[in-house]
């Protein structure tokens, strides 16, 4: 059986590739037992943002920097109150901030920090900014299916976008639990697909340059 064809061109796609940064599911995460969950799948995360790239897929890199000496993170999680006294140092210029060296960031990616809350897009622009450039439809992958990518799945359909998600590039930890998470969540709300079927896709679409 084909694959179900793409809701939009890959120039009406972004992708937004969530916390995918150093303290996160790099070698000195916050979040160790995540990160090790990650790390084998990291070329998957890269070769879905160099897919896009190639592809004229606007990639967007969500990313977590508190500011005023990570007085602006939410104290009210409980997974914040655990993983705090890890982030007193983190900031705009703090390499825990930035984004792993394996997906990189490219001359055209946007990089759109947020300084507070669990949700990666509540109370930002970026949804806007995305409805302004043209975006019809936005594809979720990097971490958590525990919490983030859900919370921007849901943002993103109430906003009016058609959501997919490659389920070999968005990870949690439990593995067992994302999988769930994956089949009774994720795909309540997304519609699921792979890297390979998105780059093929996108490679059969894309207009040359």
């Amino acid at each position: 059986m084909s694959p179900k064809p793409l809701p939009a061109l890959p120039s009406e796609t972004a992708l937004l590739l969530v916390e995918c940064q150093n303290g996160v599911i790099g070698i000195d995460s916050v979040l160790p037992d995540l990160a090790a969950v990650v790390r084998p799948s990291l070329p998957i995360i890269a070769r879905l943002a160099t897919g896009a790239r190639d592809h004229g897929v606007q990639v967007v890199h969500l990313t977590f920097s508190p500011l005023a000496g990570n007085r602006s993170c939410n104290r009210k999680p409980l997974l914040f109150k655990g993983v705090l006294r890890n982030m007193d140092d983190w900031g705009p210029d703090n390499p825990a901030t930035q984004v792993v060296d394996e997906i990189g960031v490219g001359p055209d990616d946007l990089v759109l920090p947020r300084a507070t809350g669990l949700s990666p897009t509540y109370g930002t622009e970026t949804f806007k900014l995305l409805r302004n450039i043209g975006i019809k439809a936005i594809v979720v992958a990097g971490v958590s299916t525990n919490i983030a990518i859900p919370a921007v799945l849901t943002e993103a359909c109430d906003e009016g976008f058609d959501v997919l998600v490659p389920r070999d590039a968005a990870l949690g930890a439990p593995a067992d639990y994302a999988e769930q998470m994956m089949t009774h969540t994720i795909g309540m709300i997304a519609r699921l697909t792979t890297v390979d079927e998105l780059v093929a896709q996108w490679a059969s679409t894309s207009v040359p340059a």
